[in-house]
């Protein structure tokens, strides 16, 4: 039975985060997203949330611009017209160029809406196996208390911490902080830091315990990742690279990565990142989902998404209270023993507090 989608609503949230989030693109200290809410003609809803920044800092679309988008140009394409599957949206938005962020946060609510007529969790509508996802999140590694940090990670649950790396980082210390928690999965994350600089900067950090290196050049630099590959024992692992199923094929031609980050808001939604899990399954691509500073609506869809099989590294997953004082869903996201445990409600299985 085809579903008609009669109305979408668009609500701005923003709030400042508890601490500010540091990397070498940008120091971010209050987040603003756009939340999506979708109806059908039958009173069903579908939430999603579109996590482009104020400014474009991490990729071009910024809130102000993907609102504007998704309001005048992805909601007229939707409103009224009979969708088959969940996949028919992004069919629907295949005339408009880019714009993945906006069309990921409307998309994302009509897989919300879809798996909520099924009564199914949404883990499950997508061929979910697990309903436990193990937690990780982020420390900035350029200051001298990193350890402090990690400690404090490590006793709220986390047992998968990514150190936010430069070329100005202190090898030393990363090291020894490594060490000191031997139980504890390390990523390392450059944010293309190291492009422009010689490849023996970056090797300082291989002998460092990382499980792996993410995007150490820029993301069109695929050539250099190619070369860090063969001259590093640490995986590299590839994220503002990854935009579609095509650059992860670009990626494997090359043998410029081992791993890649996936992103539902850079990918353009669930159809297409669908798509990429497929071709990386096939092609024996290790897998983890990343965040995005993100509110609980998105990050209700990524614990979904990493409830696949085919996804078996850490991904970026936080408590509730981790960024916010308050997020928007209820109840919250809590980890427990290093876990998320998902919820066995239809969708998302949150519902909003705006």
């Amino acid at each position: 039975m085809a579903v008609t989608i009669s109305a979408i609503q668009f609500h701005p949230v923003k709030k400042p985060l508890k601490q500010p989030f540091l990397t070498v693109l940008q120091q971010v200290e209050a987040r603003e997203a756009t939340i999506v809410t979708l109806r059908d003609a039958d009173g069903f809803e579908g939430y999603g949330e579109c996590v482009a920044f104020d400014t474009p800092w991490y990729t071009e679309e910024t809130v102000v611009g993907s609102r504007y988008v998704m309001e005048k140009v992805l909601a007229p394409l939707l409103i009224g017209q009979p969708l088959s599957e969940p996949a028919d949206a992004d069919s629907s938005f295949s005339a408009v160029k880019g714009n993945h962020m906006a069309k990921a946060g409307v998309e994302m609510a009509v897989w919300d809406l879809f798996a909520k007529r099924a009564g199914m969790p949404l883990h499950q509508f997508i061929g979910g196996t697990s309903d436990l996802v193990p937690a990780g999140v982020v420390v900035a590694a350029n200051k001298n208390d990193i350890e402090k940090d990690i400690k404090q990670a490590v006793e709220h649950g986390y047992r998968r911490i990514k150190l936010k790396i430069s070329p100005a980082s202190d090898v030393a210390l990363l090291e020894n902080a490594v060490k000191n928690f031997p139980d504890t999965i390390f990523y390392a994350d450059a944010n293309g830091s190291f492009s422009g600089r010689a490849q023996k900067e970056l090797t300082l950090f291989d002998g460092v315990g990382f499980s792996l290196i993410e995007q150490p050049y820029g993301d069109q630099e695929w050539h250099l990742h190619r070369e860090a590959r063969k001259a590093m024992q640490t995986p590299i692992c590839l994220d503002e690279s990854i935009t579609c199923l095509e650059d992860v094929k670009h990626m494997v031609e090359q043998q410029a990565g081992d791993i890649i980050v996936l992103k539902m808001g850079r990918l353009g939604g669930w159809a297409e990142t669908l798509k990429v899990v497929e071709y990386c399954r096939q092609e024996q691509v290790g897998m983890w989902v990343g965040g995005m500073i993100e509110f609980g609506v998105s990050k209700a869809h990524n614990l979904a998404l990493a409830s696949l099989p085919e996804i078996t590294w850490t991904g970026d997953f936080s408590a509730s209270d981790h960024f916010w004082k308050k997020d928007i869903i209820t109840p919250s996201i809590r980890v427990e023993q290093g876990k998320i445990k998902l919820s066995k409600d239809a969708g998302i299985g949150y519902r909003l507090t705006l």
